[in-house]
């Protein structure tokens, strides 16, 4: 086995130590189980209350000596820790915290204590949009090329816990939400900007704030690491100023004299000294050229360790991420995608351009304070009938009106109001036939009617299939 010496130290050093675990979600479970068998003296904190949580569940811990701080003032106790272990759902300025901080206690979490003690290379991809599809075809492209590889941070399983079997020569493939990179200290060696734009202006002080938390993904690497940037998107081109290693830029407008590009419909990789082919983007499975950019993020990100051929048998059978312009069923004639990831204006733009005709369109949810003004000119372009619901409806209603009022045109573009998922999809059933397409993408968060995206994905898809 390899002896991890940072590892070791970390083992030895937290023995006996008070350490506050913030929230007993899924991701920090496997690290309480973890910690308790290295003797640390443990204490979870959680809104949740005992009732929420489960009576027996708690009492399975509270025997192996793991205290709880729980309900609406679970904070109050945090007082006299040295290690406090941070859910991306809890930003670290919450009073106490920086309080327990400002006494000598350290701020980190489970996946920023992964990136600093793993010997294996850990490749971090961030974004506003296209972080779960690039993250997964970077994951399946490393598979297919036979390396042993983890796959964890927004997506697959928490991973520190599996820390003592990762070896130097294996890879983890790591999506990193803005929450998770906040107190980030350690950079990925390969770390990926999709792009950048405004996105959970509800938890963030500003767009300001948002985007220094995209930087953490690379700020701390040396000069031996790289960063892969997209060129089409200003913010990400101008990171490239502040990279300590080698900056590799994706574009699929622009022909760089370095790269990887999109040129007369095929990916190829550039160089000043040649030129390589890589596929016709036509013989991509997924849809859309959002999708034919994440591609090309993964092959800047893998082509040295990844062959050609590898990446083209990835790029042509893979099917899709659960959830990401799902095709759900067809039924009378009328195709279902379910795009539930789509949490923000530009997202669900880029879905509705992946379609050669004009779509049903189911949108709305929780408010996360973003600006819909965009969205009403692709609306107006690639919608036939619009459905709304959630907290979002008025204000994507709002600017679709917007737009079609500077047009100064006649569009026969119904609007249709809701108030539940399952009132929007009938709604959606009666307003197509056969040949339409219906398009859940919400351009919203969850959070006002469901508990995530996923929760909300899978309502959808098993109203449909019920219909």
């Amino acid at each position: 086995m390899h002896y991890n010496e940072k590892l070791e130290e970390f083992k030895k050093d937290i023995k006996g130590k008070y350490v506050a675990i913030m929230g007993m979600g899924v991701s920090n479970t496997p690290l309480i189980r973890y910690l308790m068998d290295l003797d640390a003296n443990i204490t979870v904190f959680d809104k949740k209350t005992e009732d929420e949580l489960g009576k027996s569940f708690i009492e399975e811990y509270v025997l192996q000596g793991v205290q709880f701080s729980l309900g609406e003032n679970y904070l109050d106790n945090l007082h006299g820790y040295d290690i406090i272990f941070r859910s991306p759902g809890i930003r670290p300025d919450v009073e106490q915290i920086q309080k327990e901080v400002d006494r000598g206690a350290i701020l980190t979490s489970e996946i920023e204590k992964l990136i600093e003690l793993t010997p294996s290379k850990v490749i971090g991809i961030t974004g506003s949009d296209g972080k779960t599809t690039t993250t997964t075809l970077i994951y399946t492209m490393l598979k297919e090329e036979g390396y042993n590889c983890y796959l964890g941070g927004n997506i697959g399983t928490p991973l520190f816990a599996k820390i003592d079997e990762m070896k130097p020569d294996d890879i983890i493939v790591l999506e990193l939400s803005s929450f998770q990179l906040m107190t980030l200290k350690n950079s990925p060696s390969i770390s990926i900007v999709t792009n950048v734009s405004p996105n959970h202006l509800d938890v963030h002080k500003s767009y300001e704030e948002y985007i220094e938390a995209k930087k953490n993904i690379f700020r701390f690497q040396n000069e031996n690491d790289i960063v892969v940037l997209n060129y089409d998107n200003d913010i990400t081109r101008d990171f490239a100023f502040e990279a300590k290693g080698e900056v590799r830029f994706f574009s699929r407008k622009q022909r760089l004299e370095k790269g990887v590009i999109v040129q007369d419909n095929k990916i190829k990789i550039v160089t000043p000294e040649s030129e390589e082919e890589i596929m016709n983007i036509d013989d991509i499975l997924l849809l859309g050229m959002h999708n034919v950019e994440n591609a090309c993020t993964a092959i800047a990100a893998v082509k040295d360790l990844v062959k050609k051929e590898s990446i083209v048998k990835v790029l042509t059978t893979f099917k899709g991420v659960e959830h990401r312009e799902e095709f759900v069923r067809e039924l009378n004639g009328v195709k279902w995608y379910n795009d539930s990831i789509g949490s923000s204006p530009t997202r669900t733009i880029a879905g509705l351009a992946s379609f050669k005709t004009k779509v049903v369109l189911i949108a709305g949810g929780y408010d996360k304070h973003l600006d819909y003004t965009d969205m009403g000119k692709y609306i107006l372009d690639h919608v036939k009938v619009l459905i709304l619901m959630g907290q979002t409806k008025e204000k994507i209603k709002e600017a679709t009106l917007s737009e079609l009022k500077k047009r100064e045109c006649s569009v026969n573009l119904p609007i249709i109001e809701c108030n539940t998922l399952e009132e929007a999809i009938i709604s959606a059933s009666e307003n197509s036939k056969s040949g339409d397409i219906v398009f859940f993408s919400p351009a919203s968060a969850s959070f006002d009617m469901f508990k995530n995206f996923v929760e909300r994905g899978k309502k959808f898809k098993e109203i449909v299939n019920n219909l």
